[in-house]
């Protein structure tokens, strides 16, 4: 299991307004800044975003590529797998796969595919089996 995860984007503001935006229909409403200077030692400034009284994945100012992740976020249900990706496309995001059942990995397995503004891989996903 993960705790959380840190990726880098281009423009951080770009970057919070989109996830803001993107993340709400999946209930991952809190946002937390760390202050890196608090840190151990050249630890960088983040922007985290989080529910349920955790903050599990961090916004970082760096550099980017793209191909270095891909970011699974749980869905409740399927109607919030489709308000996700609406959402996600308002914001500016590219389609990567529109909502539906991704029947290669499993017939209850319901996703949707964005590229967020950095293109990092974005996928929306309800597991009716896991909830």
């Amino acid at each position: 299991m993960l705790d959380h995860v840190f990726i880098s984007v281009s423009d951080l503001d770009r970057s919070i307004a989109f996830y803001t935006e993107v993340l709400a229909p999946l209930g991952i409403k809190n946002r937390l800044d760390f202050d890196g200077k608090d840190g151990p030692p050249g630890h960088p400034d983040l922007k985290g975003f989080g529910a349920n009284g955790r903050v599990f994945f961090w916004l970082r100012q760096g550099d980017v590529d793209s191909r270095a992740a891909h970011v699974g976020f749980v869905a409740n249900n399927e109607a919030a797998v489709n308000a996700a990706y609406a959402a996600a496309m308002a914001a500016g995001a590219t389609d990567n796969g529109a909502p539906g059942a991704r029947l290669y990995y499993d017939p209850r397995y319901y996703a949707a595919n964005v590229l967020d503004p950095d293109g990092y891989s974005l996928e929306f996903v309800y597991k009716s089996w896991q909830h």
